[in-house]
């Protein structure tokens, strides 16, 4: 019952300051810059201060306001829709759990992130068997970049080799299948540990959030040039954030299962 309520307190805010207030933002931004600037006036502040007067000076009577205001709202939540919807595919495809029609570039893509690893392992062993330490550190690190401890990549995205690590540490420790123990245990979890789980989950809805806003803002630019910079610079600061939201979900899920599982047995 405390989940749930702590729930129920969440899910509004979560709405209105990461999804309906930057919507909002974006709308107002998208028919400023793409509706009336374009690409030929982008930086004219002065026809921007026009055409916002106008647009307030248009609805100067009540019924106008009102029908501005709405206007706005019903865009600011398609929008937020649609970007929920677009980050909803994000997580999917950053989980390496790709649609079927798109299997063949899935595994061209897991089979060259496999021979990149195992390249880099390559040369780093014969940088090591020749006593360059400082290059063998510098492949391992690029090697760790690819993929997460000493696993050979089998999924298309680092965050699928992430969470597969996770799943086959657990196996290893506690002989579960995570994925169909995954509902029972839930069942039998402490408040505090679903808690830290759907902040980790959360934490990792936002960042696919943010992705799917960098590509939004990208998306702007083809009507309005200086929103690529932004999209550009937010699809870098998500990747990172996405990174490490990752971690921690995969963190979080593998402490719970390995302290938890136990539960589970008969």
């Amino acid at each position: 019952m405390g989940l749930l309520a702590e729930l129920q307190k969440r899910i509004p805010d979560r709405w209105f300051f990461r999804r309906l207030l930057p919507a909002t933002l974006f709308v107002v931004v998208a028919a400023i810059g793409g509706g009336q600037l374009g690409q030929h006036r982008w930086s004219d502040v002065r026809l921007a201060r026009e055409r916002i007067a106008g647009a307030l000076q248009s609805g100067s009577g009540a019924s106008e306001t009102v029908a501005l205001l709405v206007l706005v709202a019903l865009a600011a939540a398609g929008c937020a829709l649609a970007v929920h919807l677009l980050a909803a595919a994000v997580a999917v495809l950053t989980s390496g759990a790709w649609p079927w029609w798109l299997t063949p570039l899935s595994h061209r893509t897991a089979g060259w992130r496999a021979r990149r690893w195992n390249g880099l392992r390559a040369r780093a062993l014969a940088a090591r068997r020749d006593g360059d330490g400082n290059r063998a550190d510098r492949l391992d690190t690029r090697r760790g970049s690819i993929t997460v401890f000493d696993y050979v990549p089998a999924s298309p995205t680092w965050s699928g080799d992430r969470f597969a690590a996770a799943e086959a540490r657990v196996k290893e420790q506690t002989g579960f299948d995570v994925a169909p123990e995954w509902t029972r245990l839930l069942l039998v979890l402490p408040d505090t540990a679903r808690a830290a789980l759907a902040d980790a989950r959360d934490a990792y809805d936002a960042a696919c959030e943010a992705i799917a806003w960098s590509i939004t803002c990208t998306v702007l630019g083809v009507w309005w040039w200086p929103a690529v910079p932004v999209g550009l610079a937010m699809w870098l600061a998500a990747g990172r954030w996405l990174r490490r939201a990752v971690d921690t979900l995969s963190e979080t899920a593998e402490a719970v299962f390995i302290m938890h599982g136990a539960a589970l047995r008969p």
